[in-house]
């Protein structure tokens, strides 16, 4: 049976989604824990890799499971094996064509920061501390300029191997408040790219952009001398624990 799982996990204690031997990886764990429960190897197959320290409320991944499950009881056994900063949140099981990656339609990141002086305890994880004076109106206008179909070559960093570098960003906003859910600290702010695809730390790269024009250091002519390099990316890439997958459609 083709099984789809929707998992959430807090990526700080992890060396990213993709199997590495000798790194505690959220595949390698999802991998270990099905194995055990299905007394065979299972393999997972993910929407997308995230980098490590990068967190997600919503990955999706499929594998293939031995017999027709009870899924509410196998989401149950998986969240029971797993430790607290890995979770199951859905099991469903779906037709045979469906393939986390291929059956995408979109994916929604969020990148989180933090406008505070100091860091705060119980965000400083999940939130990329900004102690600058930031232009917020500047960063809702740069949003919008970089929204459509175009060649975001310029913010993809090297070593990647996509066959193409044409994305299309549906969407790109600022929104208060940190990816996590409601928290007592203020200053927190995100900006949700919602998009077909996303290229290799192409939403901490535009992050990283963006911000640096909003605070003033870059000047706001360098968004489009970017967004028409060729690659690969030259610039501040955005720290890892503040993106976060929040949503794969199909």
């Amino acid at each position: 049976m083709n099984i789809k799982a929707k998992v959430r996990y807090d990526g700080s204690g992890f060396a990213g989604w993709q199997v590495q031997p000798g790194l505690r990886t959220v595949q390698g764990e999802l991998e270990r824990v099905l194995s055990t429960i299905a007394s065979q190897p299972v393999r997972v197959r993910a929407a997308g890799r995230t980098d490590a320290g990068v967190h997600a409320l919503g990955q999706v991944c499929n594998f293939q499971w031995p017999q027709e499950p009870d899924t509410e009881r196998l989401r149950r056994s998986i969240s029971g094996m797993l430790s607290p900063d890995l979770r199951a949140e859905s099991v469903e099981v779906v037709p045979d064509e469906f393939d986390a990656r291929f059956s995408a339609t979109a994916k929604r990141y969020a990148y989180a920061f933090s406008l505070s002086k100091f860091p705060d305890p119980f965000t400083a994880r999940y939130a990329w501390l900004v102690p600058w004076r930031i232009d917020l109106h500047l960063l809702t206008e740069l949003a919008g300029r970089i929204t459509g179909r175009r060649d975001f070559a310029g913010f993809q960093c090297a070593g990647a191997s996509s066959a193409t570098t044409v994305r299309t960003l549906h969407s790109v906003a600022l929104i208060e408040g940190g990816f996590a859910g409601p928290v007592d600290a203020a200053g927190l702010w995100r900006l949700e790219f919602r998009g077909d695809a996303f290229l290799y730390k192409m939403v901490r790269n535009l992050a990283g952009t963006m911000i640096d024009i909003a605070r003033g250091q870059l000047a706001a002519s360098v968004l489009d001398e970017r967004l028409g390099s060729p690659g690969p990316y030259r610039g501040h890439t955005a720290p890892a624990h503040g993106l976060a997958l929040m949503e794969v459609e199909y």
